[in-house]
């Protein structure tokens, strides 16, 4: 069990690095989403309590329906009469599902992306890349901004993009990936604090925070070790994140800011919002390479520190669930 639950983990991280994201029309975060778009009109009410009702809906559906799914799967895994063909359809099966809930080639490719158009002096397209990953307005953000928004969502998504269902992976195999998966879709969809969200978004952004508090401070240690290991400012890195974790509106999303902004000796800045870091403002194309290096060894060392671990354990005490 142990030794099959590690080798879905590291078939999923290579395939990720191997090859990316599928396409919207195969990725099953895109069926979420395409499930909550269509739920969240039907929410709307003139009654406060009732659009609440129906923040929580937009949640559980998708989550109950992702966990009835992958229950069924298992199932039907485990009727193939050959032990040997149902532990290899497991992992194959496994690697691939979990693949779908971490986006580390992805975030890589949105970063180039946004460098590219920087290099052609393409300010718009630029601009236009990185609202793709950033939920700020980026309209008329200048270059310097432009790469501070890009390294900013390279620390954010190593959570929401990696770690995060990692660590939930650890704690409750596929369905807790997927309803960690599920929940951060929703958050980033309808999460926010204007009139039209503030309502209906209200479950999805508090089930976000409360899941990504131990995740997030976990991933801004690792990042400290990431940046050791890759001879970035590793004390500066620790020193930022735990001075500086707190300063931005997410209870979460400053702590790998920090770790991210230290390592690097530069000062990460959101207008009007906040400043993590004592280092330089002017950014360069170099702070991305190296961000994106620290988001691909944090990936692999959360694995091997936290995520082995913990299913290691849990499996010796026969708490883990697999399915």
């Amino acid at each position: 069990m142990i030794i099959e639950s590690l080798i879905v983990i590291f078939f999923a991280i290579l395939l990720d690095f191997k090859f990316g994201d599928p396409k919207n029309k195969y990725h099953p975060t895109a069926w979420i989403g395409t499930l909550m778009a269509k739920l969240t009109p039907i929410t709307k009410n003139q009654n406060s309590v009732i659009e609440r009702l129906g923040g929580v809906c937009i949640v559980t559906i998708p989550s109950g329906i992702a966990v009835l799914l992958l229950y069924s799967l298992n199932v039907g895994i485990t009727l193939i009469p050959i032990d040997l063909i149902s532990l290899f359809v497991s992992i194959i099966v496994g690697g691939l599902l979990l693949k779908t809930t971490i986006a580390i080639r992805g975030m890589e490719r949105h970063a180039i992306s946004v460098l590219e158009s920087l290099d052609e002096n393409n300010l718009d397209v630029a601009r236009t890349h990185l609202s793709m990953i950033v939920k700020r307005n980026t309209k008329n953000l200048d270059k310097n901004h432009i790469l501070s928004g890009v390294l900013e969502s390279i620390s954010e998504n190593t959570v929401d993009g990696i770690t995060g269902p990692l660590f939930y992976y650890s704690l409750l195999g596929l369905p807790g990936a997927f309803v960690y998966r599920v929940v951060n879709t929703a958050d980033s969809m309808i999460g926010y604090k204007t009139n039209l969200f503030r309502n209906i978004g209200w479950f999805a952004a508090t089930c976000d925070s409360i899941l990504n508090y131990i995740p997030s401070r976990l991933t801004g240690l690792v990042m400290v070790i990431s940046a050791a290991i890759l001879q970035n400012n590793w004390k500066e890195s620790y020193k930022i994140m735990i001075r500086d974790g707190k300063k931005t509106e997410s209870q979460n999303a400053g702590y790998p800011m920090a770790a991210l902004a230290g390592a690097l000796e530069t000062k990460f800045e959101k207008v009007d919002h906040y400043k993590l870091g004592d280092g330089k403002i002017i950014l360069t194309k170099q702070h991305v390479y190296s961000a994106i290096s620290i988001m691909k060894l944090t990936s692999i060392l959360f694995c091997v520190i936290v995520t082995v671990p913990l299913i290691t354990i849990l499996s010796l005490a026969g708490w883990w669930i697999h399915a």
